[in-house]
């Protein structure tokens, strides 16, 4: 085996650029031969390779060796297990499932298997991000106090819910907010800060726009060493703001407008503030920009990442089984808001699921669908959400 032949289901926003960066060959060792999708007319450009109104049908097809998964939300844990319980390598867009209890359900149906099973999360890519978790995890940083995530540059017009019948609804999404545009976020925040051990969020539910989701959410999170966290964004809000803090024992790293700042205490905060004789004394800081430019490979990265875990062995940026995180964060927030309470983290993820599902019955949205042009969204940029 010598290259990696794609089935692509799904030629929405994401799954055509996905499909473009294929056919263009900027994957290496990697080859478009087969796409999926419900609708004919958007088949119609594919017509040099195999073309199925029926994901399973392309699923049984002998023209592939991977499937990326680019559909609507709820569809990733199904296909995904179907794909997987046909020998399939799996690359599954964000976020894997839309509850807990569906990521479990697929990961489940990749244990003890050895096919190659990832996530598209693209920012990991970002050397931005590379550089901030190589000063946590180098130690630099020292431990973790506080962290803070103001993301309110996500807006999106009232076209953009009306652009496809499945949006901003709860059957359609299972979501708003913390399932389309954050996942990407929520990833990067446990991923460079861990897991909280306790959540509380307020969400609001279509204050900004005519859906039933949330475009809105405001989150608390202690963590296991007595961290604490903030968590704020909205879909609602223009100019809006993008900026990241994590305070740490030796100081404060903050990116905002594409620059990492860090200000470096001299002396570790615990250590200056049981030795000090200044009643109002500080620690030096030296004030250090860390370079980091551009965005990184970002989709192709991940994707040319996963042919080479395919062919070669390589370790994988983002394995499918750390998916879970980002939608039991996602998922905690919203329960959290619904239940009114406090969550303690793990996620009961069945105790989830009923309330998704008593949201998905009792939804009523009924939309007019707006045709919207193409190349309107420039999906190759950092953050990049559907």
């Amino acid at each position: 085996m010598n290259e990696v032949r794609f089935g692509l289901i799904g030629l929405g926003n994401i799954g055509r650029l996905h499909a473009g960066n294929l056919r263009s060959g900027k994957i290496p060792r990697a080859r478009l031969t087969a796409v999926a999708d419900l609708s004919s007319s958007s088949l119609a450009a594919y017509g040099d390779i195999e073309t199925y109104t029926e994901p399973s049908a392309l699923l049984k097809s002998k023209a592939i060796d991977a499937v990326l998964i680019a559909t609507p939300h709820f569809q990733h844990t199904s296909l995904g297990i179907e794909a997987l319980g046909r020998g399939l390598h799996v690359m599954v867009e964000k976020p894997i499932s839309v509850h807990k209890a569906d990521a479990e359900r697929l990961l489940a149906a990749h244990k003890s298997k050895k096919q190659v099973f990832a996530a598209m999360f693209n920012n990991r890519l970002d050397p931005h991000f590379l550089k901030i978790k190589q000063l946590i995890d180098s130690g630099e940083l020292g431990e973790i106090r506080r962290t803070q995530w103001v993301i309110t540059d996500w807006f999106r017009p009232e076209i953009y819910y009306a652009s496809g019948g499945w949006r901003g609804t709860w059957k359609g999404e299972g979501g708003g907010l913390l399932v389309n545009q954050c996942p990407h976020n929520l990833d990067l925040f446990q991923w460079l800060c861990g897991m909280p051990r306790r959540v509380q969020a307020f969400c609001h539910f279509g204050k900004y726009h005519d859906i039933e989701v949330e475009d809105e959410v405001t989150a608390y999170f202690e963590y296991p060493n007595g961290a604490t966290g903030v968590f704020v964004s909205t879909t609602g809000e223009a100019p809006g703001t993008c900026r990241l803090e994590i305070a740490g024992e030796r100081g404060k790293i903050v990116f905002e407008g594409g620059k990492i700042t860090f200000t470096r205490n001299v002396t570790p905060t615990s250590e200056f503030s049981r030795t000090t004789k200044n009643v109002f004394g500080k620690p030096d800081v030296w004030n250090v920009e860390i370079p980091a430019e551009g965005t990184g490979p970002q989709h192709v990265g991940i994707l040319s990442n996963f042919v080479d875990a395919v062919l070669d062995g390589a370790t994988l940026v983002s394995p499918a089984a750390e998916g879970i995180h980002s939608v039991e964060l996602a998922n905690a927030m919203l329960h959290s808001s619904l239940t009114g309470k406090m969550l303690d983290l793990p996620l009961d993820g069945k105790a989830f699921e009923r309330q998704i599902k008593k949201l998905m019955a009792g939804s009523k949205t009924k939309k007019t669908v707006v045709q919207v042009g193409t190349g309107q969204v420039d999906l190759s940029k950092s953050f990049s959400g559907v």
